[in-house]
């Protein structure tokens, strides 16, 4: 008579049931799998987060804006010696760009000094860490600034050279708190403004925004109070559908103004919207990459004491094994229980360390609300499939070795 195959049903539920006659031992062996997979669980929320925060950053600069700068403007930590000694753009290479490039719709240029950030002061209020620049009318266009209150300054402000300013919302919470800002006078390093126009909140990076801080007040105004102001901040909005014309335009261009041979890389840098996001991702990527090489740590460890658990299970349970296969348990019943068992047990590992991933996360997102995180369904799955996988694969030899016992030989077993 055929040995009756045992149901996939009837071996998980054996399985669970010796995981809840030894639930301490059970919590102690898949430990390393609940860190493993709340690691992976937090880093990827707080990458899914940060990706969504520079995404929503950079698309309020306009998605079709070019940012010009003697070096890229995107995300940088160090300078090469090539890079810091480079001569600046200047005004003229903008209006070059604004008359050459047909596929640029309008440019502007800013000027600023390199150092700390300046002082702004409102009667007995100070705001030490002021971003003080002065751009071209045309910048509130290509930077997708939106005005709050007042007005912009224009043309006509700037060929007067008149001592107007635009300031960002930081500016006016910390100076002017509950008190109308328009119309009133501000010093800004040492130089008397009056204030015409407030701009909106812009979108933020962890809780941080230096485009919030700061003072804009018109090109000429600037350079007239600092003359020897020569770093100069292009961006050019392209029409619509064109940005990647309006590149090749501009690099070309620029190459020829700044006498770049033609085996000779670019030395200036043009950026994007689209091109800083991909940068963050890249970088970022690598970090989440290291953090699951880490954490795979984790797992493996996990791994490896479940199969020293199983193999103690296999040897403490060597009599049933006996008895079940003398009632007609075939080999991969046997197989088959252990494996569930294992898989049940990393299983379980791996929905407490997503339980404990969406924990931390929601806890980090309530307190500390400057750093976003948000659970992409993606990496509960990984997480949970992961943590079956381990159970698989390090189940798989006390499985084996459950199977293969001899049934006479087990019965004897004391």
């Amino acid at each position: 008579m055929p040995q009756r195959r045992q149901p996939a049903r009837e071996n998980l539920l054996l399985a669970l049931d010796t995981l809840r006659s030894h639930k301490f031992r059970a919590f102690l062996t898949i430990l390393g799998v609940l860190i493993g997979t709340a690691t992976v669980i937090l880093v990827a929320s707080i990458f899914e987060g940060l990706d969504q925060q520079v995404v929503e950053m950079m698309e309020s600069f306009g998605t079709r804006t070019l940012f010009i700068y003697k070096f890229d403007p995107g995300i940088k930590t160090t300078l090469t010696h090539e890079e810091a000694t480079r001569k600046p753009l200047t005004y003229e290479d903008a209006l070059a760009i604004r008359e050459m490039c047909p596929s640029v719709e309008t440019v502007a240029v800013e000027t600023f000094v390199w150092g700390p950030p300046v002082t702004a002061k409102y009667k007995k209020l100070e705001m030490l860490d002021a971003n003080f620049s002065g751009p071209t009318p045309e910048a509130f266009q290509t930077m997708n600034a939106d005005l709050k209150d007042g007005r912009l300054y224009t043309d006509i402000d700037n060929l007067h050279r008149r001592d107007v300013a635009v300031l960002g919302a930081d500016v006016i919470k910390r100076l002017f708190q509950n008190e109308d800002p328009i119309g009133k006078a501000i010093t800004v390093d040492g130089h008397n403004f009056e204030v015409i126009g407030a701009l909106d909140k812009r979108k933020q990076f962890l809780g941080e925004n230096g485009n919030d801080r700061v003072v804009f007040i018109p090109y000429l105004t600037f350079r007239k109070y600092y003359p020897d102001a020569k770093e100069n901040f292009i961006t050019a909005m392209a029409y619509p559908g064109k940005l990647p014309q309006a590149k090749d335009e501009v690099t070309g261009l620029l190459r020829r103004r700044r006498n770049v041979k033609w085996s000779d890389p670019d030395n200036f840098g043009i950026s994007s919207a689209d091109a800083i996001i991909t940068q963050f991702r890249d970088i970022m990527g690598t970090v989440v990459l290291v953090t699951i090489v880490i954490s795979s740590i984790g797992l493996m460890v996990g791994g490896i004491g479940v199969m020293n658990i199983m193999l103690v299970s296999v040897t403490e349970r060597t009599r049933e094994i006996g008895v079940r296969k003398a009632i007609g348990a075939r080999r991969s019943d046997i197989a088959w229980q252990f494996l569930l068992e294992a898989m049940s047990l990393t299983g379980a590992g791996g929905v407490m360390g997503i339980a404990v991933g969406y924990t931390l996360s929601f806890l980090i997102r309530t307190l500390v609300p400057a750093l976003p995180s948000r659970v992409p369904l993606w990496s509960a799955l990984a997480g949970f499939i992961v943590a079956v996988s381990i159970g698989l694969f390090f189940g798989l030899w006390p499985a084996v070795k459950a199977s293969r016992l001899d049934p006479i030989v087990a019965l004897r077993y004391e």
